[in-house]
Order: C-alpha cells, then sequence, then structure tokens
C-alpha cells in the first residue's frame, strides 16, 4: 500500500500509526497540536499543553482489554509505561476464595495517566523509521477521485498530501464528516445516545511514596462508587498519583459548585471511601477541579440507510466510537480498534471497498456491543439519579423496536432495551461477592473481555447465578450521603453560589 495519512495524534492515531509504522509502512501523523517537550517522560507528559485534547487532562483507566491489546500487539510500550511509574493491577485481588482459572492473568488493568500513556506512544512510533509525526498541522479537507474514494488530503496550509489511505483518528468530533461533505462524497447516519453526565475531576499525590494507601480500594484497582444520585470514584495511577472524579446530572446547579476546591474536598469528605485520600497529610492537589461535559455515545456510519464506505478513508478512536466516560472502555476500546485496523489493512494491500467492508465489520463486532451497551447502561444510571433528585422520568426517545431517523441528517437515537433483564444481573451482582465463577464473569464484563450478552448465555454461569443463596447477607457497605446532604455540604463551601 503506499502511504498512510493519519489526522490526528492521539491515543488511536499514535497506536496505529505504531503498529503500521513497525510493519514497514510509510505514515504520517498531522496532529494540530504541539509536540511535547523533551526531556524525562514523566515530567514532559505533565508540560505537554493539548488544547486539542481537553480531555487529556482528566481520569483515564486502561482496564484488562487495553493490557491484553498492549501485550499482544506493543509489548515494548507496556514495558516502557511500567519503567516510567506506571503499574499493573491485579483485579482477582478482589475476588472470592476459589480457585483460578486459565484467562485469570488477563484481568489486570493498568494504573497510569493517558498524559503518559501518550507520551510513551508518541515516542515509539516516532522513533520507526517509516513514521513521521507533524505537530500543529491540520487536515482541512480531502482528495477525492471517481469510485468514490479519498485520494489524500490537504492542511490548512494548503500542503496537498497523496495518500493511498487517510485514517480520521482526530477525535470525537470526527472530522472526516465535514471532509466528505465538502468533497461532495456520501455521509452515512450515525448512531447516537446521550450520556447524561457531568464530570468534575482532580489529580492529587501521595506524600508518603513509601507507606501504605490511605484507605481500602473497594473497587479492586479504585475507591467509591456510582451511587444511586452520583458517582465519586477515586483511581490510583502512576508515580503515586491519583484521580478522583465526581458525575454528576448535567444543570444540576447545587453538583455543579463542585468545581470550588473547598466544595470539592467537602463532597470526598462525605463520599464512602475517599475522606481519608483527601486528609492534608495523606496528599496534595496537584492542580485545579477541572470540569467536563461528557459526549454522548456515538458509532459512526452505522445509523439507517447505511451506506456503503468510501473507499480510501477509515475511523478509529473517538471518531469511530465514543462511549459513555463514566465506565472506563474508551481508552482500551481505542488501542484495540486500532491495531485491529493495522491487521485489516496488512490483509489488504489496496484501500479499496473491501478494506472498508472490513473495517465496518470489524467496528460491527468490537464497537457495536459496547455502544449498545453505554446507551443502555447511560439511560439507566440517568433514570436513577433524576429519581433521587425528584426529577420526572425520561420521555421515550425510541421505539422498543429499533432506531427511528431523524429528520435532516439528525442523529439517530437507539433502543435502550437491556442486554440483559434486570432481576437476573441484579441476581448475578450479589451472587458475584460469594461465587468465584459469578464474580469472574462479571467482572470480565467491567474489564471489557466479554460483553454482557456472551456472559450471560453461559448456561453454566447462569446455573451459578441461580444456585447462588437468595437470602444471603448482603456485604456490608457504607452508605453515600443523601442528595439533601451532599448538596448542602457542597453550597456551604461554594462561595457566591445559591443551592438550586
Amino acid at each position: 500500500m503506499a502511504s498512510t495519512v493519519i489526522a490526528g495524534g492521539g491515543t488511536a492515531g499514535l497506536a496505529l500509526a505504531l503498529a503500521l509504522g513497525a510493519r514497514g509502512h510509510r505514515v504520517r501523523v498531522l496532529e494540530r497540536g504541539g509536540p511535547p517537550p523533551q526531556g524525562p517522560l514523566v515530567k514532559s507528559a505533565g508540560l505537554w499543553e493539548r488544547p486539542g485534547v481537553p480531555q487529556a487532562g482528566h481520569d483515564h483507566i486502561l482496564n484488562a482489554l487495553g493490557v491484553r491489546t498492549l501485550r499482544a500487539h506493543a509489548p515494548a510500550v507496556l514495558d516502557a509505561a511500567l519503567a516510567e511509574g506506571a503499574r499493573l493491577a491485579d483485579l482477582t485481588a478482589a475476588a472470592p476464595p476459589g480457585p483460578a482459572e486459565p484467562g485469570d492473568e488477563d484481568l489486570v488493568t493498568l494504573l497510569v495517566r493517558r498524559s503518559v500513556l501518550d507520551l510513551v506512544l508518541h515516542r515509539a512510533a516516532s522513533a520507526l523509521p517509516r513514521v513521521t509525526i507533524s505537530h500543529r498541522t491540520t487536515v482541512a479537507g480531502v482528495l477525492s477521485a471517481p469510485g468514490p474514494r479519498v485520494t489524500g488530503v490537504v492542511t490548512d496550509g494548503g500542503e496537498r498530501i497523496p495518500a493511498g489511505l487517510v485514517v480520521d483518528a482526530c477525535g470525537r468530533r470526527a472530522a472526516s464528516r465535514s471532509w466528505l461533505a465538502s468533497a461532495g462524497l456520501p455521509v452515512a447516519a450515525d448512531l447516537t445516545g446521550p450520556s447524561r453526565l457531568h464530570a468534575f475531576g482532580r489529580f492529587y499525590r501521595l506524600l508518603d511514596p513509601y507507606g501504605p494507601p490511605p484507605g481500602p480500594l473497594n473497587r479492586a484497582n479504585a475507591a467509591g462508587g456510582v451511587w444511586d444520585h452520583y458517582s465519586a470514584v477515586l483511581h490510583p495511577a502512576d508515580n503515586e498519583v491519583f484521580a478522583i472524579t465526581f458525575g454528576a446530572l448535567p444543570g444540576d446547579r447545587a453538583m455543579a459548585a463542585l468545581r470550588t476546591p473547598a466544595a470539592f474536598t467537602a463532597a470526598c469528605r462525605l463520599s464512602p471511601y475517599l475522606a481519608p485520600w483527601v486528609d492534608e497529610g495523606a496528599a496534595r492537589p496537584l492542580g485545579p477541579v477541572r470540569a467536563i461535559a461528557m459526549p454522548p455515545n456515538v458509532l459512526r456510519g452505522a445509523g439507517p440507510g447505511r451506506r456503503r464506505p468510501v473507499a480510501g478513508l477509515l475511523r478509529t478512536g473517538d471518531a469511530a466510537c465514543v462511549t459513555d466516560p463514566m465506565f472506563g472502555r474508551g481508552l482500551s476500546l481505542a488501542l484495540a480498534h486500532a491495531f485491529g485496523l493495522a491487521d485489516l489493512i496488512g490483509e489488504h494491500p489496496v484501500a479499496d471497498e473491501r478494506l472498508g467492508l472490513a473495517a465496518a465489520d470489524l467496528a460491527d463486532r468490537l464497537l457495536r456491543p459496547w455502544y449498545e451497551q453505554g446507551v443502555h447502561d447511560s439511560r439507566s444510571r440517568t433514570e436513577r439519579w433524576r429519581a433521587a433528585a425528584g426529577a420526572p422520568p425520561l420521555a421515550e426517545s425510541a421505539p422498543p423496536g429499533g432506531p427511528v431517523p431523524v429528520p435532516h441528517g439528525g442523529p439517530v437515537p437507539t433502543p435502550h432495551e437491556p442486554p440483559v433483564p434486570g432481576p437476573v444481573r441484579t441476581a448475578a451482582l450479589a451472587a458475584a461477592a460469594t461465587d468465584r465463577a459469578v464474580w469472574r464473569g462479571i467482572t470480565r464484563i467491567g474489564a471489557s473481555l466479554a460483553t454482557p450478552r456472551e456472559v450471560f448465555a453461559d448456561p453454566g454461569f447462569l446455573a451459578r447465578v441461580r444456585a447462588a443463596a437468595p437470602d444471603a447477607p448482603a456485604p456490608a457497605v457504607p452508605r453515600p450521603p443523601s442528595y439533601t446532604a451532599l448538596r448542602r455540604a457542597i453550597a456551604a463551601h461554594a462561595p457566591d453560589r445559591k443551592e438550586g
């Protein structure tokens, strides 16, 4: 294949460049942001300004799918991250008693900040002789030919770059949609489902790197929980750094005051498992509280009236699929999808329609199940939180039979029927507290190694769930503050704000 142009130098774009460059492909990455500073990697990662990737400054999770992907396709990247202070967390440490089974070795996550992982990928890709990364360069449009097919790109500086393949790795804005429309090429409709989530996050560093952790990690690799009216979860990262992230309904004026450091700290002190971590003797903040409105769940090009792909153009990472960030799948799905695309590109020496169809099939197999799960889980969480806040239930957005087109090429809602009946899932979650086999299945879902449909289709798994004692006492879990108590605590520490 002739050279490949990748628009976007985030996680997915860099992973794809690394995968293709390692196979001898000539790759040029065009990244609109500036280059990372030189120097020690962790320090440079902290100084790397990336205004085009605002989410890079927030907490990320590389779950077991991401670790398995790196082990299989880029073990040197995983080793480099570990050498820079990242750590592997064994999820089986939280499993109930029982024998280990093959596959348990996959149940690990990587504790690392996204900025550190991205810089490891950046240095690994740029070290390859056939990979070039051009910073402060934006793709403004595509070159095209009858077919239809994409034959290259035009940059914001007017440079025309021919390419055998163009990959949109520009992130959730999916810039290729506007490129195609401007070139008069067909643009397929997307599937979308709102996440209805606003997040507030802050990074900290432990003061004693050699002492025990300030508190337990009740979620194996995390502390806290997703409660009935908000979420508050702590994730350890590299080099004694950890992040705490609160999730709330958008438009909740009282929770919006979490952007104030004093209010954020007050909420941490009320939330189960978090208080000891924010004690002044345990950790110090590394920066301000950052707020971010979470994007909707999106599956690109999969809407009704699905079109045949435009040859010569692919998407990866958030440009291909966005899932609710609360569930921590995005980074790992981006890596898995990028390396999966590299395999397809290696199998198709010409970027014709066959490659596009193969890429669409990969998206259906890898991304669609998690997109659909994200739509359902987003809605389920939103309904619980709205009920706790006294808000009316959500209006139905789509009939159970399937998606409905929105006029004028707008977003397409998707059904929100549960992939697994609620009572069955609730019974499985309860059984997982004492049955290691059930725990393993539930954990593989959370780690993105298996979908709920795959796990719950196993007759042996369902038999274990049914065999669990229905009257077994539930594990004691600290209760979160009430909605009213949390709002009052936040308002008391938020100057010039009224509780609303």
